[in-house]
């Protein structure tokens, strides 16, 4: 894996570039973007941002995303797997709204720099940075946003497509090196971040996931509402995505089971061996007693029994 001690030490970059960046202008776009998504849109001034789920009818989750206040238009930032989807299902709710949606994918690169000195190390190349969670700051034709896709310390920058080997000339001669693909999947799970198409899919409903700062609770209706209010005010939660330690080398594919006293109280959505911590790291959704339990548990169909536990 390519800078792995770099982004759990100190601070590497990460190219997001191919994520779905959707430009949404029009005078509705705020109001029609608040009752398709999770979150509350129309409270974010320009320069804020928040993490928000994309429901169906059912309350299933289509996808999640970004949406930054960008002033004059609202940028909705998703998994490059669901840039077509998330745009096909804006697009198809625009009937008498004064909404524009553009595809800005190819015009504009993501590149984040995280791990524990992100801050500091960025300072230092004069770059200015937001203090609050999905807040952004202007930086000549680019903008910087506080979002983190590893669950560590981190930062992300939008700019143009013509702009990336620019910054990433800028961001090696400051000692930021890269992280690649697979060092940022074993790290995200190091610290139990979840991925859209992995470990959050239409299967699961909103409250499963355990990511709550996707939700208000305040604001005023949107698609699939009923279904989060219902298992809010119900407490209908019966399994909840969770991290696992795993004391073994091999990570286990998705669909595995999780087993304690021979009955199934998990499954697995995504795993890798990390080097740091001598087993594999996964996130699973393990059923609610079991998490409240903490007893231990198997990988089904082991022999010998692979033990699996809560950290």
């Amino acid at each position: 894996m390519k800078g792995y001690q770099e982004l759990r030490e100190n601070a590497a970059w990460i190219n997001l570039s191919g994520r779905g960046e959707i430009v949404a202008t029009g005078e509705d776009r705020a109001r029609l973007l608040h009752a398709m998504s999770t979150n509350d849109i129309q409270g974010l001034g320009e320069g804020q941002g928040c993490y928000v789920f994309f429901l169906n009818a059912q309350g299933r989750i289509l996808a999640d995303a970004n949406i930054l206040n960008l002033g004059d238009s609202l940028l909705t930032d998703t998994e490059p797997e669901t840039r077509n989807k998330v745009f096909a299902h804006i697009d198809k709710f625009i009937i008498a709204d004064d909404v524009t949606l553009t595809d800005e994918t190819e015009n504009l690169a993501v590149v984040g720099v995280e791990g524990p000195h992100s801050f500091d190390k960025l300072q230092q190349m004069g770059i200015p940075l937001p203090a609050a969670d999905y807040n952004f700051v202007p930086w000549g034709q680019r903008f910087v946003a506080k979002i983190s896709a590893t669950g560590l310390p981190g930062y992300r920058i939008y700019l143009p497509s013509t702009e990336l080997p620019a910054l990433v000339s800028e961001l090696e001669s400051a000692g930021i090196n890269e992280a690649d693909s697979a060092t940022v999947e074993t790290v995200r799970l190091e610290n139990g971040k979840p991925r859209y198409g992995a470990d959050i899919t239409e299967r699961y409903l909103s409250q499963e996931t355990s990511q709550m700062h996707a939700l208000s609770f305040s604001k005023g209706c949107y698609l699939g509402q009923e279904i989060v209010e219902r298992v809010r005010s119900r407490a209908q939660i019966h399994r909840m995505l969770s991290p696992v330690r795993i004391q073994t080398q091999s990570p286990p594919p998705p669909g595995t089971k999780l087993r304690t006293e021979e009955k199934d109280v998990g499954e697995i959505t995504s795993s890798a061996f990390s080097p740091a911590h001598n087993e594999v790291v996964a996130l699973a959704y393990v059923r609610v007693e079991q998490i409240q339990a903490r007893s231990e548990m198997v990988l089904a169909g082991s022999e010998p029994a692979i033990r699996a536990y809560l950290p």
